[in-house]
């Protein structure tokens, strides 16, 4: 006859000590391992001569480790943190994060909390000390960071450790505050001459839009506050009502920015060059606002001006991933070119990692052609 297993995983007490293991961990200190081989001494010493002191001794040292274990415990129960994190942060650009964190414990207060980050299973020390939080409190606290790769950033969680109150153990426990952060390339300057020479090549695709300029915009009926150079007096007269002249912007010219994501696994670092590039171009285009568009592969940030849709941009830059010829094929690698031949397209400028003489044709079709081999002579930096 068969008999029944026994399934412990059942039972609500092996339930508990899982969950205690996952979320909890103690170690001993090396003066906590001391302290017991002492105790350990002290115990055979008890043993072999009977001595009432010994047992008084050895009891008082089992009772600090009771009580060590008892308030570290204390210490971690119902602790809640909270992260506030950007939306966007810029790769190589120092920038500060926020953490809350409160004592939900009624009576106790919580001693000698050290914080650490938990990113891809590794605990990183941000520098985070808290010496006392009292009960029904919460302290806010920053510390800087700083990162160099482009991409998502995830955040896992919070370990907070503490050696209160002998400093003969250190418990640890897991606390979850998952949260994601984006990185965008790096902004590095670019050459003067360059600029100037794109802008210049540019100046035929200007962008009906309401400025100062010489070319009529629109007409419309007089408001308190127009200048009165403005007004239009043949248009005035034959309708007997106040109309004024708007000019159109001579300085606003559509600039088209394609980025070309094939190119082989030994073409990463400049795969990496050209995004840098193209978020640099794209900041101190916005800079000089004239309207942008990007396409990345098969993404189209649409034409836009100003810091938001700068943003938008930089989120598709931070997102791209580089594609292997084999992959995508010789068909997709000049299908982002293709998507810029509409009536928003303008200037445009592609810039290319990789490229081979298959597709070449698909190349032509942009008005100013950027390798990544020729990227580092038109930056102050790479």
């Amino acid at each position: 006859m068969k008999r029944p297993s026994l399934n412990l995983r059942g039972f609500p007490v092996f339930s508990f000590v899982r969950r205690m293991a996952r979320w909890r961990s103690i170690r001993l200190t090396p003066e906590g391992t001391r302290f017991l081989l002492f105790t350990f001494g002290i115990g055979l010493a008890a043993i072999n001569t009977g001595n009432n002191l010994f047992y008084l001794l050895l009891a008082m040292m089992l009772s600090f480790i009771v009580i060590s274990g008892l308030l570290s415990e204390h210490c971690l129960r119902r602790l809640e943190f909270h992260r506030h994190v950007p939306d966007l942060i810029m790769a190589n650009e120092p920038t500060a994060l926020t953490l809350s964190v409160a004592n939900r414990n009624r009576h106790l207060p919580s001693f000698s909390l050290r914080l650490f980050d938990v990113v891809e299973g590794q605990d990183v020390d941000r520098g985070l000390v808290i010496r006392l939080l009292p009960p029904q409190s919460s302290v806010l606290l920053s510390y800087p960071l700083l990162v160099t790769k482009r991409g998502w950033i995830q955040f896992e969680g919070i370990r907070a450790q503490t050696l209160f109150p002998f400093g003969l153990f250190m418990k640890k426990g897991l606390y979850s505050t998952a949260a994601q952060l984006l990185v965008s390339p790096p902004i590095k300057p670019l050459t003067v001459r360059f600029m100037d020479e794109l802008v210049s090549e540019g100046q035929g695709e200007s962008l009906s839009r309401r400025g100062h300029g010489s070319q009529l915009y629109n007409l419309r009926p007089y408001q308190p506050g127009d200048d009165s150079r403005s007004i239009h007096w043949m248009t005035t007269a034959r309708t007997s009502h106040l109309i004024v002249r708007e000019t159109e912007a001579e300085d606003q010219r559509r600039i088209t920015i394609v980025l070309s994501t094939v190119a082989p696994k030994e073409r990463d670092l400049l795969f990496e060059r050209s995004v840098t590039f193209v978020a640099s171009l794209l900041w101190q285009l916005t800079e000089r606002t004239y309207p942008v568009r990007l396409l990345v592969g098969t993404e189209d940030s649409g034409l836009g001006t100003g810091s938001a849709h700068l943003l938008a941009m930089l989120r598709l830059l931070a997102l791209c991933e580089r594609q292997t010829p084999e992959t995508s094929g010789v068909a997709n690698h000049g299908e982002p070119f293709s998507h810029a031949d509409n009536g928003e397209r303008g200037y445009t400028v592609a810039v290319v990692p990789w490229s081979d003489q298959a597709v070449s044709a698909n190349i032509v079709q942009a008005d100013r052609v950027l390798h990544a081999t020729q990227l580092e002579e038109l930056t102050h930096a790479f």
